[in-house]
């Protein structure tokens, strides 16, 4: 009977090491886009950054506009939508009984940048404004 004892003992040890927490989370993905605050803070000079380098970094522009005093006006838009999933579950058993238990989050955010640009007689940078929101 001692040996029946030691086997079961052993196998209840093992199994209750097979109870496990397995998280699983998507991992959230973002668009590189060359539009941040801070590419802006280094690219942006006031008289200094010239068209042509602001369209090499950043691309074409969501809008072209002129102003009241015939400064051309370029305003950027990004919109960006973060989803993030995670899930986790938990299993165990002992002999002949067991449980199990399951929890799951979803979490999800909006970011938006904008950036206005003026642009001199000369397409240089004039003036410039970048605004910033994440809800």
């Amino acid at each position: 009977m001692s040996t029946i004892v030691k086997i079961l003992f052993a196998l209840s040890v093992l199994t209750i090491g097979n109870g496990c927490v397995v998280p699983q989370a998507v991992p959230t993905t973002e668009a590189n886009s060359p539009l941040t605050h801070g590419n802006v803070q280094l690219t942006l000079k006031k008289g200094v950054t010239t068209q042509q380098e602001v369209l090499e970094k950043f691309g074409a522009p969501n809008i072209v506009t002129h102003d009241s005093a015939g400064q051309e006006v370029w305003t950027y838009q990004r919109h960006a939508t973060v989803a993030q999933s995670n899930s986790s579950s938990t299993y165990a058993t002992i002999i002949l009984f067991g449980g199990s238990s399951r929890s799951s989050g979803f979490e999800q955010s909006q970011k938006t940048m904008t950036l206005i640009i003026k642009f001199d007689a000369n397409k240089m940078v004039s003036d410039f404004k970048s605004m910033y929101s994440s809800f």
